[in-house]
């Protein structure tokens, strides 16, 4: 058991987590580039300046999240652009 176990400026590159009891955990200044994860649970996660470039994300559950201040040029979902969608959607608004 290493519940509350802090790890500092440690390389664990490569490392298998399988089967863990991760949560409450906090990443600070963590690169976890390339990373994959597979049958995660997220719920009720807060994530804050994070990097997703070129993510890829799929069978997720998104429901009720909420995303504020984020860059999303490019952003696809379902092969529709989200910016082009955002950007009808405040055109519509604007001319009512």
């Amino acid at each position: 058991m290493s519940e509350g176990k802090q790890f500092n400026h440690e390389q664990l590159r490569g490392a298998r987590f399988h089967g863990c009891g991760l949560a409450q955990t906090e990443f600070d200044d963590v690169d976890l580039g390339e990373s994959k994860f597979t049958d995660v649970n997220l719920q009720g996660a807060n994530f804050s300046d994070v990097n997703l470039k070129g993510a890829k994300l799929s069978d997720v559950n998104l429901s009720d999240v909420s995303i504020d201040n984020a860059n999303i040029s490019g952003l696809t979902i379902f092969g529709w652009n989200i910016t082009d969608l955002i950007k009808e959607a405040q055109q519509r608004k604007a001319s009512n």
